[in-house]
């Protein structure tokens, strides 16, 4: 199996979530061995995607460099790493990512449109070996070893509409698109207008999110899922594991997990080599690990 980029460049326009301003992303295919790279055209500035470059991670995750940053990046990095892309220009001319409808849907027929191409070195992808858990309290997200690849989260919230809910991904490209890729993101609308009040969240309305009170959904349409909330929060999970650099074999685990403490999970794991192994997708031996990625 080898890296793998995208066939053409392709783009699109959508609306950035803090400034409420049109926000032009254009992705181009890179070489082998490049890994993601984010590009300002409004600055001139290219940041690769490595946790090093992390700057914030309160509301979305925030990468950054020289002063300059691109935040929300967790929505596309979630659809690029479900297809399995390896090597792949981002390029946005402004400090966001376009939040679209607020899910990943967006991103995915995007990449489609582009079209997956095989390039001449091998893929890497890393085996978790170890356990591996980042705790605050009652929150914690884990890392453990395993054949294949899952997702399973949980979440607990004072809501009538949320509650307590559970999601486990058996992860595949396919199972990602059917199951993950339309959740959207989630708001309360008491966090809306004070973000408002703080110049934030500009962008954001019931085109881009689900917005509630405190009793019921606002969005006439209502939820894609009636768990739609964790199904979102494992997309988010996905998009922020990919600061590790590479596709993984492995299960994570989550309850309550936040952008904050993903970042510090990958951040744990790379600390310690002992944690993991890098493995060549070459031969038979490696078959198995093939499969969600193809």
């Amino acid at each position: 199996m080898y890296q793998t980029t995208i066939k053409k460049p392709v783009e699109l326009v959508g609306i950035g979530l803090h400034k409420g301003s049109p926000v032009k992303l254009r992705l181009e295919p890179l070489e082998d061995n490049s890994g993601i790279i984010f590009y300002r055209s409004d600055v001139d500035v290219a940041i690769p995607l490595i946790p090093q470059n992390v700057v914030d991670t309160k509301m979305a995750t925030v990468i950054g460099k020289d002063g300059f940053v691109i935040s929300t990046i967790e929505h596309i990095l979630s659809a690029v790493y479900a297809y399995g892309i390896d090597n792949l220009k981002i390029i946005v001319d402004a400090d966001e990512v376009p939040v679209m409808d607020g899910s990943s849907a967006s991103f995915c027929m995007l990449l489609e449109e582009a079209g997956i191409k095989e390039l001449y070195s091998p893929k890497k992808i890393m085996r978790i070996k170890k356990d591996v858990i980042v705790q605050e309290g009652d929150k914690y997200v884990k890392l453990s070893p395993s054949p294949d690849l899952k997702y399973d989260f949980r979440i607990k919230f004072p809501h009538p509409v949320i509650q307590k809910q559970e999601y486990i991904l058996k992860f595949t490209k396919e199972s990602y698109k059917e199951e993950i890729s339309r959740a959207r993101t989630f708001g309360f609308l008491h966090e809306v207008q004070y973000l408002r009040s703080k110049g934030l969240a500009l962008g954001g309305s019931l085109e881009n999110a689900i917005v509630l009170d405190e009793k019921k959904v606002l969005n006439p349409e209502g939820l894609r899922f009636t768990d739609e909330f964790v199904r979102h929060k494992i997309l988010d999970a996905i998009g922020d594991m990919s600061l590790i650099g590479m596709n993984f074999v492995g299960n994570y685990e989550a309850m309550a997990g936040s952008h904050d403490l993903n970042h510090k999970l990958t951040l744990k794991l790379l600390k310690n080599a002992d944690n993991f192994e890098v493995i060549e997708l070459v031969d038979e031996k490696t078959k198995e690990l093939e499969k969600a990625y193809a």
